[in-house]
């Protein structure tokens, strides 16, 4: 596999790769570290590549390993898992403060999940995938997926519906 070939298979998704080790990971200079540990560990195996059923699981796999191993190591004992996401720049200035307060809040409450479930959000939610994806990924049974988004998403809901009662900000 060339360069250009090599490039333009993994073009599509190394963004999600970023992605997903900030969740892991939560400083964007370790989650570029990784993502790029990543992408020169596929870059070895470039000519394997092409054999798999979907090389973007698979990138997906190697990402969330190379994640946990970095997790594990003594030199991260610090890190934490947060959660970030979008703001629309077409609503208005009250809107958009709003928005940015629910989503601070929804990133706060997030970090009170269990890892797991931070995942699950973070993959069905943030990036779209389907259950059986997200099942082969994290190793799980498609049920297990749904079960534990579902508390997780209740337990997001519930707290930012207390939040918003009480008036809590996310600072």
């Amino acid at each position: 596999m060339t360069e250009r070939e090599y490039i333009a298979l993994i073009d599509p998704f190394k963004n999600k790769l970023f992605r997903f080790a900030k969740r892991f990971l939560v400083s964007v200079e370790e989650a570029e570290d990784a993502t790029q540990d990543v992408l020169l560990k596929l870059w070895k195996i470039r000519d394997r590549l092409s054999t798999y059923k979907s090389p973007e699981a698979f990138a997906m796999t190697i990402t969330k390993n190379h994640c946990l191993d970095r997790l594990k190591s003594k030199q991260a004992q610090n890190l934490k898992i947060v959660h970030h996401n979008y703001e629309d720049h077409n609503q208005k200035l009250q809107n958009k403060i709003e928005a940015r307060d629910s989503l601070n809040l929804i990133e706060k409450f997030m970090k009170t999940l269990p890892v797991q479930q931070q995942l699950i959000v973070q993959l069905r939610d943030v990036e779209q995938y389907e259950f059986n994806e997200i099942a082969d990924l994290l190793e799980m049974k498609e049920t297990a997926i749904r079960v534990a988004l579902s508390r997780a998403r209740k337990t997001l809901r519930e707290k930012l519906i207390q939040a918003h009662s009480y008036g809590i900000t996310a600072h």
